[in-house]
């Protein structure tokens, strides 16, 4: 029988042991947070879920996930291109070497549409060179707003003779469909709705974490797992859903300034 007790009040990335339990993490996984059962619940890019799919109502936590899971992420030596249209949710990453930050239309356009480059040169790399291709975190926060701004934004300037769909989410739906093999993982805030990312809807996140969630949330995003559970008010409490199961967890909480201590740490190789 599983025992279960209560979730963590929180979990923070300075609790005694947890950062030297994150550090030992494989390649390509990263802790999301410890369940009621007291199991570490985490992500792996190479097995099930190549990319992650949060969904949260304001104040339930979606920044702070894109934030622990990309600086993780980056620790192992990952790259990352981190799209942030409120310009201020994810400043901690703006200096660092290994990543892009981009926050006003234009640049998130651009970086999505060099995206699509850098997929396309990925896959006529061979085998033995790309094992050796840093991997590639594409974390997207507030993506509804973001992929309806981004659709807008193309209007403005879109000739009669090119594609209806901005390219910029055209690259974004190659990511997701083709990331995988190229070592390309997105992480992405929001809910994908068909009417922007087209085919490319929740099916393709098989890690989804679901936070002050709606009953229809979660049934257009977990459907597998049965009814609603309730949803929790506390902070930092979640439903993380993988392979039709939904494990209730405390989120892990590492705040802007830890993020970017910790990473400016690793590449003077201080860790």
């Amino acid at each position: 029988m599983t025992h279960t007790t209560a979730l963590p009040q929180v979990l923070h990335f300075t609790d005694p042991g947890l950062r030297e339990q994150i550090e030992a993490m494989p390649e390509g996984t990263a802790l999301i947070g410890i369940s009621t059962t007291g199991r570490a619940i985490a992500v792996d890019l190479d097995a099930e879920s190549p990319h992650v799919l949060v969904c949260t109502a304001t104040g339930g936590g979606s920044t702070t996930v894109l934030r622990s899971l990309t600086a993780q992420f980056l620790h192992q030596g990952a790259h990352a291109l981190v799209l942030d249209l409120t310009q201020v949710s994810h400043l901690w990453a703006k200096d660092l070497p290994t990543v892009t930050h981009r926050g006003n239309i234009a640049g998130i356009h651009d970086a999505l549409v060099h995206l699509a480059d850098e997929l396309k040169r990925r896959n006529q790399l061979p085998d033995h060179h790309l094992a050796d291709a840093p991997r590639l975190i594409v974390a997207i926060d507030s993506a509804n707003g973001t992929l309806h701004r981004l659709a807008r934004y193309w209007e403005t300037f879109r000739q009669h003779d090119d594609p209806t769909t901005s390219p910029a989410v055209t690259a974004l739906e190659e990511a997701l469909w083709t990331g995988r093999s190229v070592r390309v993982h997105v992480l992405l805030d929001g809910t994908p709705h068909t009417s922007v990312l087209g085919a490319a809807a929740h099916e393709l996140f098989a890690t989804v974490i679901l936070a002050r969630f709606t009953a229809d949330t979660w049934q257009r995003l977990a459907p597998i797992t049965g009814p609603a559970p309730k949803s929790s008010r506390h902070p930092g409490h979640a439903h993380v859903v993988q392979e039709g199961t939904a494990h209730p967890t405390q989120l892990l909480l590492m705040t802007d300034a830890e993020a970017a201590d910790w990473l400016t740490a690793t590449a003077a190789g201080k860790n």
